[in-house]
């Protein structure tokens, strides 16, 4: 089981282009992902790399997004974060195992699964020592299938659906981090103007098992984290659950509902997430 802690839900993209959002980013979010990748486009990588040097943000709350392996500028962008004190890296485009490269040595490594090659060795990737979390993405998972769309659209029949391979995709991802012990980052929602929208989709998320939502714009940290933290109900149920199962060394019935192991780890799951882990503890 991986030691490596999320300091939170809510993920946010910060292109190295752009330096002036980078700190807007970290006072916004739980964690801030310095992109070298798809969000930051065709960057001068002198400057890209002065800019992640002279970042001075929190390494617990940052992540490196390079460019994945075929890129000719991959290995130079490691080198770049083995010049900071990041060391948790967001590696994207991978097609199998991760080599055995001196590179990555000392590393927090989260490989995204989405390349059709990489589903088919998801389980060997996740048990990588050095990967601690899986994180699937949509849209080049869809090229790679020859796909138009991720998403159905306005003229099918259920508009915003992820299409069954898609589907496929994220429950796959989830399951084989959930396997080896890792976390778990679900896709981007794209339209950042559909707030609506993306509180359904990371409460589904959130529900599912997904540790964290990454966010395409600040305007979408909040939804995500209202979508991760437990419901009122949710809490109070939660509380009672972990309070009673202190006087009980195995199953207890409660309002009538038999209460066991996994509804006890549950519980305290929920606790965790809204910050009463301790307190229910004590």
């Amino acid at each position: 089981m991986s030691t490596f802690h999320l300091a939170g839900p809510a993920l946010l993209f910060a292109p190295v282009n752009r330096p002036e959002i980078i700190p807007k980013a970290a006072a916004r979010a739980d964690m801030v992902i310095l992109d070298l990748e798809d969000g930051a486009g065709t960057v001068d990588r002198a400057s890209a790399y002065a800019t992640i040097r002279e970042s001075d943000l929190d390494p617990a709350r940052t992540f490196v997004r390079v460019v994945g392996p075929q890129d000719e500028h991959h290995e130079d962008d490691l080198r770049c974060v083995a010049e900071t004190p990041y060391r948790s890296v967001i590696i994207p485009k991978v097609t199998g195992p991760l080599p055995d490269s001196p590179l990555l040595d000392g590393l927090d490594i989260v490989p995204i699964i989405e390349l059709p090659e990489a589903l088919l060795h998801t389980a060997e990737i996740a048990r990588d020592e050095r990967v601690v979390g899986l994180y699937w993405g949509a849209d080049d998972f869809t090229i790679g299938l020859g796909g138009a769309s991720s998403r159905q659209q306005d003229d099918e029949p259920f508009p915003g659906r992820y299409r069954a391979p898609l589907d496929y995709l994220r429950s796959h991802t989830l399951i084989h981090a959930a396997a080896a012990g890792k976390f778990a980052i679900d896709a981007v929602y794209q339209d950042f103007t559909d707030l609506e929208g993306l509180y359904t989709e990371a409460l589904d998320s959130a529900r599912m098992g997904f540790a964290a939502y990454p966010c395409i714009h600040p305007s979408q940290v909040e939804t995500v984290r209202r979508a991760f933290h437990p419901s009122a109900a949710q809490l109070d149920w939660a509380r009672r659950i972990a309070a009673e199962s202190r006087r009980h060394p195995g199953a207890f019935s409660l309002d009538g509902e038999m209460v066991d192991t996994p509804l006890i780890t549950l519980a305290h799951r929920l606790l965790e997430r809204s910050g009463e882990a301790t307190e229910s503890a004590d």
